[in-house]
């Protein structure tokens, strides 16, 4: 069974995102944590660098990487349901997933991660990437169970 950790800048206040997410949370099945992260600096560059030392702090040596990036790879729903799959057949159960924040990622988590994941060449709210993501592990949970969730 795979353990799935999001970290993630920024705390969700309530509202329509906040609850989607909670919807995801529950119909999630896997071990799921998800760890919010701040930085109360006005400069970008400052507030970029703490919220990097506080990603830093939060991985798992033993856990497979994945940084929510721009530049990253796209993958059809089906494919990555795979590459969870391989993760978690190659003995690699944990999973975490790391949403920078407005200025998105530093190269140290960039560098450290095993998979670099985009959504798109478009540019997404930090709330609604998460609630992305959280769908997409969803729908891969229900494509390796072989519910009908998913449509081709």
């Amino acid at each position: 069974m795979l353990k799935i950790d999001l970290i993630c800048i920024s705390r969700l206040k309530k509202g329509a995102y906040a609850d989607l997410i909670k919807t995801y949370e529950k119909r999630i099945n896997w071990p799921l944590k998800i760890i919010e992260l701040e930085s109360k600096h006005n400069d970008p560059v400052k507030c970029q660098q703490d919220e990097n030392e506080k990603i830093l702090k939060h991985i798992n040596k033993d856990a497979v990487l994945i940084a929510c990036d721009e530049k990253g790879k796209s993958f059809p729903s089906i494919k990555f349901s795979q590459k969870l799959q391989n993760y978690s057949l190659d003995g690699m159960g944990h999973i975490q997933f790391v949403i920078g924040g407005a200025d998105g990622l530093m190269g140290d988590v960039k560098k450290q991660s095993d998979l670099l994941l985009s959504f798109g060449v478009q540019t997404w709210p930090h709330a609604l990437a998460r609630v992305m993501l959280l769908e997409q592990i969803y729908r891969s949970q229900q494509i390796l169970a072989g519910h009908p969730y998913h449509r081709e």
